[in-house]
């Protein structure tokens, strides 16, 4: 990429989308392109194929999506597995139309199958069954994928597809009923600790094992993927290689927070996959490791959410 090449990042308001444009931007990448979703509906073929002819960009990262936690997938799976098909065929289709050849979608850790090996490959993709609660999700980031690699095999295109363990940071959502586990226990601890609160409920059993990556780490390995012109296809995992319990998690939250309580652990919610560990060497033999530590990660975005909560309650 050349600072002067036309960038447009789809979903820039969301946590992912967000970090790839600060990355860009202190990397020296001045021609960011953005729309909002008032200003242009990525559901609509006809207005993304319209805004594709007439920006043509030369660069398009994809970090639109209709996402959520455990419960919100399980819930609204038609919303989840229509709307993310419609964002992300709407705008690879028409990215190929305006002669967009560089480009990266992406994904999610939980395309793999529930119970594939551990740490988790790339080649591991549809060699079984999905996890129930997220499958509708999992099949439209399937598919992505799928249209990515169809595109370039038929057209000779460039689009490369990165699969991000489960991230957070700085513009995440702290909705208790539609988050992920982090910013959700994030939220409840600070809550309890405001609250003089003696617990902190945790769903599920505690033992499921997560990894866990900071956005910041996450957009510069998805500008580091489209900087490599020699990266033409594939699919990528870009994690830390390293995992924690869920039972660990919250007690790291709690130390940061200053929440000094029990644990209470529902056994009526659900755990979810029993564990999901990406095998990132892909990424690593070329030369990419994540760099944010997961309590220096997690203390900086406690850090971002008080500040968050704080102009919300300004405004």
């Amino acid at each position: 990429m050349k600072p002067t090449d036309k960038i447009f990042v789809a979903g820039h308001r969301g946590m992912v989308g967000s970090a790839i444009v600060r990355k860009l931007q202190a990397r020296g990448y001045s021609n960011i392109l953005t729309r909002t979703h008032q200003e242009l509906d990525l559901l609509d073929q006809a207005a993304v194929h319209a805004f594709m002819q007439a920006e043509k960009p030369d660069y398009l990262f994809i970090a639109a999506a209709k996402v959520g936690g455990i419960q919100a997938n399980n819930v609204y799976r038609a919303d989840f597995i229509y709307q993310n098909l419609m964002i992300e065929a709407n705008l690879i289709h028409a990215a190929h139309l305006a002669d967009v050849n560089r480009l990266l979608f992406l994904g999610s850790s939980c395309i793999y199958p529930r119970d594939c090996p551990q740490p988790i490959k790339e080649e591991y993709l549809l060699t079984g069954p999905l996890e129930p609660t997220n499958e509708p999700y999992a099949i439209a980031k399937i598919a992505g994928i799928k249209l990515c690699e169809s595109y370039n095999r038929q057209y000779g295109r460039q689009y490369v597809s990165a699969m991000p363990t489960n991230l957070y940071g700085p513009n995440d959502n702290y909705d208790l009923n539609n988050s992920h586990v982090l910013p959700a226990l994030l939220r409840k601890a600070h809550e309890a600790k405001e609250q003089g609160a003696t617990m902190l409920e945790v769903w599920g059993s505690g033992a499921p094992r997560r990894e866990f990556l900071h956005v910041d780490d996450m957009a510069d390995a998805c500008v580091f993927l489209m900087e490599r012109e020699d990266i033409r296809d594939g699919l990528f995992n870009v994690g830390t290689g390293r995992d924690v319990t869920i039972r660990e998690l919250a007690e790291t939250i709690m130390a940061v927070v200053g929440f000094d309580g029990e644990i209470v652990l529902d056994s009526s919610k659900p755990d979810g996959t029993p564990r999901k560990l990406l095998d990132v060497g892909r990424l690593a033999s070329l030369g990419w490791t994540a760099q944010i530590g997961f309590r220096e990660g997690i203390a900086s975005t406690y850090e971002a959410f008080l500040r968050q909560t704080a102009a919300s309650l300004s405004r």
